[in-house]
């Protein structure tokens, strides 16, 4: 007949213990993951809303009669916008889904949740890389309309539209703050893994 010692616990329940504490990490892990998956829905479509409602028109002087035209400035003028635009669409759509997946999987904790998440993982690795050569080609096109570029000949144009780049500039600012929240969801996910 074996000893229990009255002070310690049984095993049965040193290893209930152990779980639970794990469980509430876990719920814990995910309920970021939800949070910072709602702010990157709310960055993107910022971002989004910014770029696509860019738009500016004003007349120009010409030395000719009328001695004016009017010219407008878009952001479908640029193949860069048009890039980042796409890219944050598809981000921000991304976003609403996996929001929802991982709302479902703070519910759930089902193991069919774990494999989702590693999928979800690897498009989000992917939409960072996406999403942040968007935002770098879209600021470049912003710096130029900002300063130019006296050595090919490139005017600025913002000393014109000047509520045009500042749409621009808002868009490419938030959108700087969406792949720092991507990134912050693949780091999650990193320290996810390593504490199981």
């Amino acid at each position: 007949m074996a000893l229990i010692n009255p002070g310690s616990s049984p095993p049965e329940v040193l290893e209930l213990e152990k779980n639970s504490i794990g469980s509430t990490k876990t719920t814990k892990l995910v309920l970021h993951d939800v949070i910072l998956r709602v702010c990157l829905f709310a960055t993107t479509l910022t971002s989004l809303i910014a770029l696509v409602t860019s738009k500016q028109t004003e007349m120009i002087p010409v030395p000719y009669p009328p001695y004016g035209a009017s010219v407008s400035a878009k952001f479908t003028d640029s193949p860069a916008f048009v890039y980042s635009s796409a890219a944050l669409s598809v981000t921000c759509l991304y976003s609403i889904i996996t929001t929802i997946l991982s709302f479902l999987a703070l519910i759930k904790r089902s193991a069919t949740s774990t494999k989702l998440m590693s999928c979800v993982f690897a498009i989000d690795v992917l939409l960072l890389g996406i999403l942040a050569s968007a935002t770098g080609a879209a600021g470049e096109v912003a710096y130029l309309g900002l300063k130019g570029n006296s050595n090919v000949g490139w005017q600025k144009i913002c000393n014109v539209y000047d509520s045009y780049c500042r749409h621009v500039g808002f868009s490419v600012l938030i959108s700087i703050f969406a792949s720092i929240v991507l990134s912050l969801l693949i780091i999650l996910y990193i320290i996810t893994i390593s504490r199981r």
